[in-house]
């Protein structure tokens, strides 16, 4: 399984590729040095290690995202929960709302996911 974690560096870099996919491995470079500060060798290094991690592909000096954003969140969170409270939601929950109330709103939130996700086939 890949591992859908990032440092808050990565996440960053990882954040300007999606906001602006696809985009040429030079333009990331022009982009990163803008943004990050960085060196032509670090975006390379960066985007190499997250290649490899399967999050994006660097195709004819185009870089795509293999996965989206909200793909990326959802299957970081997956693993979250799994390795923290072995896959269970509401163990997630309880451990949640012991030290914050939730407002109506976040309440009603949630009961529009469950609902949406029992309507689901």
């Amino acid at each position: 399984m890949a591992e859908y974690r990032l440092g808050v560096v990565e996440t960053r870099f990882a954040d300007l590729i999606w906001a602006n996919a696809p985009i040429s491995s030079g333009e990331l470079v022009k982009l990163c040095e803008k943004e990050l500060d960085w060196k032509k060798s670090t975006t390379y290094t960066v985007l190499k290690r997250l290649c490899q991690r399967g999050l994006f592909e660097n195709r004819d000096g185009t870089v795509i995202p293999l996965l989206s954003k909200e793909e990326f969140d959802a299957r970081q969170s997956e693993e979250f929960l799994e390795e923290s409270f072995g896959g269970s939601l509401p163990q997630f929950l309880a451990a949640f709302t012991r030290r914050k109330k939730l407002s109506d709103q976040e309440v009603a939130a949630l009961q529009a996911l469950i609902d949406e996700s029992r309507r689901q086939p």
